[in-house]
């Protein structure tokens, strides 16, 4: 029987069983039940100076063929995002290239794309209102050009200069008026990026989405979706059902998403930890959404969201197990969804343990066990964020939930690191 060899936080070390792979069957037609996105990484070249404060050289072959996987499983990409280490590493060049190399990807493949819009490529820290919007329009009008899907995200110019929840309102407007097509409002909370407090005008998330509901009710046409990042089940649910009929919340909860996707497959073990976690009673968690039956996203007679779609980074790095849970899901099989992707949460609320900006590591230390770049390399030299023991505990985890795709070569690959790091393996 093979064994790992993991390295507790105090130096100790111990074995447990490899685990088979879960040998999960790509789809053999387009998943149906759910829309899911995984906000997927860039992979740099090996050779590169992969330092702080350098350009971006881009393994376009390598990050390119992990959008193609994800393509091959059913799932869609959500690209240049802040998985792909936008304001950590990726400068707007790189930007800007990526976006154009993942749009010819998408049709090359026939997958779905979405792609940030930020204002991140002006170099100044402070300006002001106009131009912000000038900066979202400019990224705005070039993800438009190359056909891919795109996703305002939060902007730190925004929030510097924000004074009140009116500045959000009006340049949201400004910008969405100018849109071609509709676009996904992105939430960031600062457990992903400190420098976003008080988005939407407020610190409380209650009055904050009151900001967001009211951006969207005045563009009605202009919004295809939210994605909510706040590591927060209740605020989520709570926008999921005051949203107008035809936007989609995609969940961005890389802590609770098996209950938000998942909705009555979640169970009443779900609602529980939701519970549990939001300090609200079992029955408002199940009267929120997480008890109620599967549905589409219309929600059931008394219009009420029954479940999130997805766009995580969790799922860039799980990307097959997500795949074959949502299979079930459209099979009929919701026992089978949970008992495939129930494990994975604690596989990724280690990969997003604080401070969980530099969650982007264990992305692409996942990807990188599982064969999918030569190397454990990360623009701007965040490969070198998490601890050992920290991504040892992401192997024992991933080798739990059966999120290991080769478990040898996975086995192989982290061995050779605790050796180079001075521990017999």
């Amino acid at each position: 029987m093979s064994t790992l060899r993991l390295l507790r936080a105090n130096g100790e070390t111990g074995d447990v069983a490899l685990n088979d792979s879960g040998a999960y069957a790509r789809p053999t037609s387009p998943l149906r039940s759910r829309i899911a996105y995984a906000a997927a990484h860039v992979v740099p070249k090996v050779h590169a100076d992969n330092t702080p404060g350098q350009p971006a050289e881009i393994d376009w072959e390598a990050t390119l063929a992990f959008r193609r996987n994800v393509y091959s499983w059913g799932l869609g990409v959500a690209d240049a995002m802040d998985t792909a280490q936008r304001n950590m590493g990726l400068d707007a060049a790189a930007t800007r290239e990526l976006i154009s190399r993942t749009a010819e990807v998408a049709r090359e493949e026939g997958g779905s794309v979405v792609v940030g819009v930020n204002t991140d490529h002006v170099a100044e820290t402070h300006i002001s209102l106009d131009q912000v919007i000038a900066a979202y329009l400019e990224q705005l009008h070039f993800t438009e050009e190359q056909g891919a899907g795109p996703v305002l995200m939060a902007s730190r110019h925004l929030a510097r200069v924000a004074t009140d929840a009116e500045d959000y309102r009006r340049v949201y407007r400004e910008v969405l008026s100018r849109a071609t097509v509709p676009v996904v409002l992105h939430w960031l909370g600062t457990a992903f990026d400190p420098e976003l407090a008080g988005y939407f005008g407020s610190d409380d998330w209650r009055a904050a989405s009151d900001v967001l509901l009211e951006v969207i009710a005045e563009n009605p046409d202009k919004v295809a979706g939210v994605k909510m990042s706040l590591l927060n089940a209740e605020s989520e649910i709570s926008v999921r059902e005051r949203l107008p009929e035809g936007v989609r919340m995609f969940t961005g909860d890389d802590f609770n998403y098996v209950s938000l996707i998942g909705g009555a497959a979640a169970g009443s073990s779900s609602a529980r930890d939701l519970a549990e976690r939001t300090g609200t009673s079992r029955e408002q968690a199940v009267h929120s959404g997480t008890g109620r039956a599967l549905g589409d996203n219309s929600g059931d007679a008394a219009g009420v969201r029954t479940h999130s779609d997805a766009l995580l980074g969790a799922f860039a790095a799980i990307t097959p197990v997500a795949s074959a849970a949502i299979q079930a899901l459209d099979a009929g099989d919701p026992e089978a969804y949970l008992r495939i992707l129930g494990p994975t949460e604690e596989l990724s609320r280690q990969v997003f343990a604080a401070p969980t900006f530099y969650y982007k590591t264990g992305v692409a230390f996942l990807s990188w066990l599982n064969g999918h770049q030569p190397a454990f390399q990360m623009v701007g030299g965040l490969h070198s964020a998490r601890s050992l023991p920290h991504l040892s505990r992401i192997v024992e985890l991933a080798n739990t939930s059966l999120a290991l795709e080769q478990p040898d070569l996975a086995r192989e690959r982290w061995h050779g690191m605790l050796r180079l790091n001075g521990v017999d393996a």
